[in-house]
């Protein structure tokens, strides 16, 4: 036996040809790529714009953290299919840029300066991943539930904005993020010296107003933990015709207000021999923060030989949904929305965040999380009849992107021989059909 790497023109992501025809349907790559303006002289350019930031997009779906890989990859065939450019105007390059040329990408400005030519708009760039969304929808939902949540990005040099958070007990950033099921609506970077919930409510505002232009009679619900419930937030959704779910957090007198249930709840288990839960729905305000009283419905637990009390609060009447049911099927799926974090951060590289700057590493930030709003689009369009329709994005990459192929170029076309006892071959069809679809 012997090996050796003389196989010719091999890749190992044949599979990502799936995030071109997937590309192609919704239309992502060349709309993101028209958030960004070039300065740079024309007749100096080998690679433009659009070719940088597909295949920076492209690179991170494939599993390609670091921009040092691009250095590699820009001589890949099926990077260069990807991003639209089978061969460079010039000899001495490769059809695709190296890690120097996208850093100018990732590195780019609001405004070009003289050292940094391409610049970007971020407010395009927020509208683009709710355009998406909704572009996803056959049509306008009666009711939508948009999860907010914040998470640590932990930070390991010196970056701007760079604070000790004492929960997560290290430097970190703070980001935002708000889903609703599985949709990307919003990605927002932000220092840890803030509350949890600040810029929520600039969020909420803007992403509700996008929404509500194309969707005038849709409900929006709201659903967070508590480190969200915050009055001027629900204050604003009560005047704006938005509902909300909150955690609220215990203190005393809550506690005591239930305390009744609590003994129930107590009696039960001890019974029984495991945990049991009593709910009650009553009316609630703070000493100072609330200016009026609000829905709040209470778990009463007892479960592990103690007391394990939660709230929440809500604009929720109690006619449409009774306690048990807010808490238990509404409130508590928004659990799930910590899975499509991970998937971001742990699959797509969110987290990869080590550029000097807040605005550089919030671009990075919007490249890992257009790439998940990619592999999300394949999981929904291409992969809803297979055993991949809730697989996550490291699932998809590893079964269905990464495929070894041969490469075979001729004059009329580019031929992939992928590898013919590849698992997955029959799904891997299934999704490239649905995608190409009409």
């Amino acid at each position: 036996m012997c090996a050796s790497f003389d196989g010719g023109a091999v890749t190992s992501d044949a599979g990502g040809l799936l995030l071109g025809a997937t590309d192609r349907r919704i239309g992502l790559l060349n709309r993101f790529a028209g958030c960004f303006r070039d300065h740079r002289r024309p007749d100096l350019i080998e690679h433009d714009v659009a070719t940088l930031v597909a295949q920076r997009v492209f690179g991170l779906a494939l599993g390609y953290e670091d921009l040092n890989d691009h250095d590699h990859l820009r001589h890949d065939p099926v990077m260069a299919v990807l991003a639209g450019k089978l061969a460079a105007s010039r000899s001495d390059c490769a059809p695709v840029a190296g890690k120097s040329t996208l850093n100018r990408l990732e590195l780019s400005r609001t405004e070009p300066t003289r050292y940094h030519r391409i610049s970007h708009d971020g407010r395009a760039i927020e509208a683009l991943f709710v355009d998406l969304f909704m572009e996803a929808q056959p049509r306008a939902p009666g009711q939508i539930i948009l999860d907010l949540d914040a998470t640590d990005d932990p930070l390991h040099g010196h970056q701007e904005g760079r604070f000790f958070h004492g929960y997560y007990d290290g430097y970190c950033y703070l980001p935002l993020y708000i889903f609703c099921g599985r949709h990307l609506l919003a990605a927002k970077l932000r220092p840890a010296n803030i509350d949890g919930a600040a810029g929520a409510l600039e969020e909420v505002i803007r992403i509700t107003r996008q929404l509500r232009q194309r969707w005038p009679r849709t409900r929006i619900l709201l659903r967070a933990d508590s480190g969200f419930c915050r009055n001027d937030l629900m204050k604003w959704c009560e005047n704006n015709r938005v509902d909300y779910v909150f955690g609220l957090a215990r203190n005393a007198r809550l506690v005591d207000t239930i305390s009744e249930e609590l003994q129930q709840a107590e009696q039960k288990s001890l019974s029984s021999g495991r945990a049991e839960r009593v709910f009650k729905d009553f009316t609630w305000s703070t000493l100072k923060s609330w200016p009026c009283e609000r829905r709040v419905v209470a778990k009463a637990e007892w479960t592990g030989g103690e007391a394990n009390p939660r709230f929440v609060v809500t604009s929720l009447k109690r006619r449409e949904i009774g306690a048990r049911a807010l808490y238990e099927n509404i409130y508590c799926a928004r659990g799930e929305m910590e899975n499509r974090i991970k998937e971001c951060q742990a699959d797509l590289f969110s987290d990869r965040t080590s550029t000097a700057t807040m605005a550089g590493n919030q671009l990075r930030l919007w490249f890992a999380s257009m790439a998940y709003v990619l592999i999300c689009a394949l999981r929904r369009i291409g992969l809803a009849d297979t055993q991949f329709a809730n697989a996550s994005c490291g699932t998809i990459r590893l079964k269905l992107l990464k495929v070894g192929a041969r490469v075979l170029v001729s004059v009329r076309r580019i031929r992939f021989a992928m590898a013919s006892a590849h698992p997955w071959a029959l799904e891997w069809g299934e999704a490239h059909r649905q995608l190409c679809a009409a």
